[in-house]
């Protein structure tokens, strides 16, 4: 499965690789047929892999009031920081670093209502510099569990990665594992919780978006009490 999100992208690498190809083939010259193909497929096969999007299932146990990884990679943070934004107060934080050869879906950590959405232009540090949450382009998109807990989580760009896009709006109903957007050609995510929330990942742990567990929030009501969530994707 392909993310949607790169279809654009996909066209004009496959329209480039043609033309690349047209090129050796009109091309006499030895040198310039092999390194023109490969240069060619390798470029529509990068991409097609950048895309990729596999189908992910949270844990049976996790999706009422598990938090889940939303983005793949590695986390390059554990800590303890005030957040003003949303949660209004102390906050624990978990950063991923995603490479370019990570799956770049994102999903969202937990069910609950989105209740913040914003998006803002910013720097392109990289991804792992500890500036990059509050410097870098991001958008910032809040939930609050039906426990009332509040759940903020954060798309941030990096040095190579200049487009961000999400696919949520305040007053969305959403599941744990939802796709909700990607952020293109290596980035970060950050999840915050508030201190009630156990964090259950460490620094250095590689995570699966919608699959891994990194932490739980208190208990909510169950979700078959709550409206009938839809993946935005």
């Amino acid at each position: 499965m392909i993310a949607r999100e790169g279809y654009t992208i996909i066209a004009v690498v496959v329209l480039a690789a043609l033309v690349l190809g047209a090129v050796g083939a009109w091309t006499d010259a030895w040198w310039a047929k092999g390194p023109l193909w490969l240069v060619a497929l390798g470029s529509v096969a990068f991409t097609l892999y950048f895309f990729r999007d596999p189908e992910r299932t949270p844990p049976a146990d996790a999706r009422e009031d598990g938090l889940l990884a939303p983005a793949d990679g590695r986390v390059v943070e554990v800590v303890e920081e005030p957040e003003p934004l949303y949660l209004d107060g102390p906050a624990q934080r978990v950063s991923i670093f995603l490479s370019p050869l990570d799956v770049h879906v994102n999903r969202v950590p937990a069910r609950g209502v989105i209740e913040y959405v914003q998006y803002r232009p910013g720097d392109y540090l990289v991804a792992w510099h500890p500036k990059a949450s509050e410097k870098n382009e991001r958008s910032e998109l809040g939930l609050r569990h039906p426990s009332g807990t509040k759940v903020l989580f954060k798309q941030i760009a990096g040095a190579v990665a200049r487009r961000i896009e999400y696919h949520l709006a305040e007053g969305d109903t959403v599941a744990a594992g939802d796709r909700f957007g990607i952020v293109k050609f290596g980035s970060r995510m950050d999840v915050l919780v508030p201190p009630q929330g156990s964090l259950t990942v460490e620094e250095g742990q590689r995570v699966r978006a919608g699959e891994t567990v990194i932490g739980w929030l208190p208990p909510g009501p169950s979700s078959h009490e709550d409206p009938e969530p839809s993946d935005p994707q």
